[in-house]
C-alpha cells in the first residue's frame, strides 16, 4: 500500500469514528503524525496497536472520549491516549481542545476534533482549520472517502484560493471563509479544485 493511500485509509477510519462520537454529543481529539509534542495526562500502561487490527474501532472510540488526544502514527499505529498537546496557543472563540488541535496539526500533521456542543467533526492540517463534517447530516458517512481524498490531494492553499464565491451553496456546501464544510457533492468540489489548479498553471 502506498504511503498516501495508507494515510487516506487511516483518515477515513478515524472520520467514521469521529462522526459517531460527535453524533453521541461527546468530545474527542485524534492527531495523526510523526512529530507531535505532548505529555501524558495520566500514568498508563499501553501497548501500541494498529487502527487496522480487529476490533480496533471500539477500543479507539473508548480511548478517544477520555480527556486528552489519541496519538496515531502516519502508518496507523495507535501510540498513546490521554495526551496533552504541548505549547497549544489559544484559538480565538474556541476552547482548549480546538487550541490543541490547531497546534498539533502543525509540521504536516492532521488533527481530527469532535465538538460535543456543535456535533461537528473538524479537521486541521498544517496548522490550519480546513474542513468540517456535520455528524447530524443524513448519510454523511458516504462523504468520508471524498473528504479524505480532498484532504490528501488538495493543498490547504488551494482550498483558500478557490474561495467562497466559487464554492456556491448550490453545490450542497455551507462555507466558513477558507473552510470546506461537508455536505453532499464533494466530487463537484474536487473537480472545481482540479479546474482551478489547471487555470493557475
Amino acid at each position: 500500500m502506498k504511503a498516501n493511500g495508507e494515510l487516506k485509509k487511516i483518515e477515513e477510519f478515524l472520520f467514521k469514528i469521529a462522526l459517531e462520537i460527535a453524533r453521541d454529543g461527546e468530545g474527542a481529539l485524534f492527531v495523526i503524525g510523526d512529530d507531535i509534542k505532548y505529555s501524558k495526562l495520566m500514568k498508563q500502561k499501553f501497548e501500541n496497536f494498529s487502527v487496522f487490527s480487529k476490533g480496533a474501532n471500539k477500543i479507539i472510540k473508548s480511548l478517544a472520549i477520555i480527556d486528552g488526544a489519541v496519538i496515531i502514527s502516519k502508518k496507523g499505529e495507535v501510540l498513546d491516549y490521554g495526551a496533552m498537546i504541548k505549547g497549544a496557543k489559544p484559538f480565538v472563540g474556541y476552547g482548549t481542545r480546538h487550541a490543541a488541535a490547531l497546534t498539533a496539526s502543525k509540521n504536516n500533521n492532521i488533527a481530527i476534533l469532535c465538538s460535543e456542543e456543535e456535533r461537528k467533526v473538524k479537521i486541521f492540517k498544517n496548522g490550519k482549520y480546513v474542513m468540517q463534517l456535520d455528524s447530524l447530516e443524513k448519510n454523511i458517512e458516504k462523504d468520508v472517502s471524498g473528504a479524505a481524498n480532498i484532504l490528501e490531494s488538495v493543498g490547504v492553499g488551494t482550498l483558500g484560493t478557490i474561495g467562497v464565491a466559487t464554492l456556491a451553496p448550490t453545490l450542497g456546501f455551507a462555507l466558513i471563509p477558507g473552510i470546506l464544510v461537508f455536505g453532499g457533492s464533494y466530487y463537484a468540489i474536487k473537480k472545481l479544485a482540479e479546474i482551478h489548479g489547471k487555470e493557475k498553471r
